[in-house]
């Protein structure tokens, strides 16, 4: 075999290794394809050509950047399509698995006492679900009374929604700086309606959202104050539990008819 000593053909590797690859390859595992190293720089260079000509080409599929690599992927014109040859309708999220992930994804590292406050309900069962699902994993422990776990989203989660990073989420820097109540018990600075409504609506934007829920009103309101029940503990048993076997159905969906039904929060101790 002789080695790969052209332009062109580096290219045709390049191509031929992301045809084939099962899922995205990053820059430092394509440069392993040659006998000597290209360097990134020029394994870059590759790829943007190789973009440029699949695009102008107008073929079905196209080259992407994502989180984790590069690969091949069906022009999202064409989805709706290849929808028509799958038996069973895609899982939708349900809205409160979009609020929940909406708040991690603006505001990570968070507390799950933290998205309870914004949400108002407890979120024990819809966290256990996204982490199964890979959309959201543990990031470490708050530096707080009890060092309760920090959540944060992801690899999984930008593929699945189709950005490179989180500075592309829909007005990144804008709700970032959205005032959150306080997981204390604190008055919080905005009403907690507006604070689900904009989790809500940029819940929407990156992804479908499955059947409304009834926001919590007087009556759940009430009923935090008898819940005396602890249940950080469990929450972090089932989570430890979850994070262990989440690599091995991280390609599915979150289905809202599986969705538990939510409680209101439990207080911190």
């Amino acid at each position: 075999m002789q080695p790969a000593t052209t332009p062109e053909t580096w290219l045709r590797i390049v191509e031929a290794a992301l045809l084939a690859a099962p899922g995205p390859l990053p820059v430092s595992e394509l440069r392993k394809l040659f006998d000597e190293d290209p360097g990134p720089d020029l394994v870059r260079r590759l790829l943007d050509e190789l973009r440029t000509q699949w695009f102008e080409a107008a073929r079905g599929v196209e080259l992407v950047q994502l989180a984790s690599g590069w690969r091949f992927q069906t022009r999202p014109e064409y989805q709706v399509y290849l929808d028509r040859l799958k038996e069973e309708k895609p899982p939708r999220y349900s809205r409160a698995v979009m609020e929940t992930l909406a708040i991690i994804a603006y505001r990570q590292p968070i507390t799950k006492a933290d998205i309870e406050a914004v949400r108002g309900v407890a979120v024990d069962g819809v966290l256990q679900k996204v982490i199964e699902r890979g959309l959201v994993k543990i990031g470490g422990r708050a530096d707080l009374p009890g060092r309760p776990l920090l959540y944060e989203t992801t690899d999984l989660f930008l593929e699945h929604f189709g950005v490179r990073n989180l500075e592309e989420l829909p007005n990144a820097s804008e709700l970032r700086n959205v005032p959150l109540p306080s997981a204390k018990g604190d008055a919080p600075e905005e009403p907690k309606e507006e604070q689900l409504r904009l989790a809500d609506a940029k819940g929407r934007e990156l992804g479908q959202g499955g059947d409304d829920e009834p926001s919590p009103g007087p009556e759940a309101t009430a009923e935090v104050e008898e819940e005396t029940e602890d249940s950080e503990a469990l929450a972090e048993e089932v989570v430890d539990e979850q994070v262990e076997d989440s690599g091995s159905e991280s390609d599915t969906a979150v289905d809202s008819d599986a969705e538990e039904e939510e409680t209101p929060p439990i207080g911190e101790p």
